[in-house]
């Protein structure tokens, strides 16, 4: 779905605060209330919006180790690899890939120690064959989507 440069407008005001109302929103957007209302609910309809919820540092809830580890599964294991791995709270996120392996988690642990401990769960699962870890050492682009945004609102006014 392309955006328009209101939605893009509506999605960075958003992200850059997620607790404000429509009404006020439609006020600094310049827009009447109904318009907002109903751009809000398109966007969120269509999956653009996927949530409000609340930005959480795992640093700090005591997770300060990052790592990605690429799994490689059992032919016919996907599903009950995912339906474990949903299972282990360490796991941030799962990707399925292509490439050398089939799976690409995000881990997060306490200290290096116990991401062994975390790495030893993921793998302990018999669907799993093998694990290559790679621990993250710096974040200098966190994951942000706002560029992006700006960028398809951008390109709905170049195309006009």
């Amino acid at each position: 779905m392309a955006i328009d440069q209101l939605d893009g407008q509506i999605i960075v005001l958003l992200a850059e605060e997620p607790r404000i109302g429509v009404l006020e929103m439609s006020r600094r957007l310049g827009v009447a209330r109904g318009t907002a209302q109903a751009r809000l609910d398109r966007l969120r309809s269509r999956g653009v919006i996927r949530g409000f919820g609340p930005q959480v540092d795992p640093s700090a809830l005591g997770y300060p180790v990052t790592a990605f580890a690429t799994l490689q599964i059992r032919q016919g294991q996907g599903a009950d690899v995912r339906a474990y791995l949903d299972g282990v709270p360490e796991v941030l996120e799962l990707l399925t890939t292509t490439g050398t392996g089939d799976m690409l988690c995000r881990l997060v642990a306490r200290s290096n120690a116990d991401l062994q401990r975390v790495i030893d769960r993921v793998v302990g699962f018999d669907g799993i064959v093998r694990a290559s870890t790679a621990i993250v050492m710096e974040n200098p682009v966190p994951l942000r989507i706002i560029p992006l945004v700006e960028q398809a609102a951008g390109e709905f006014l170049e195309g006009d």
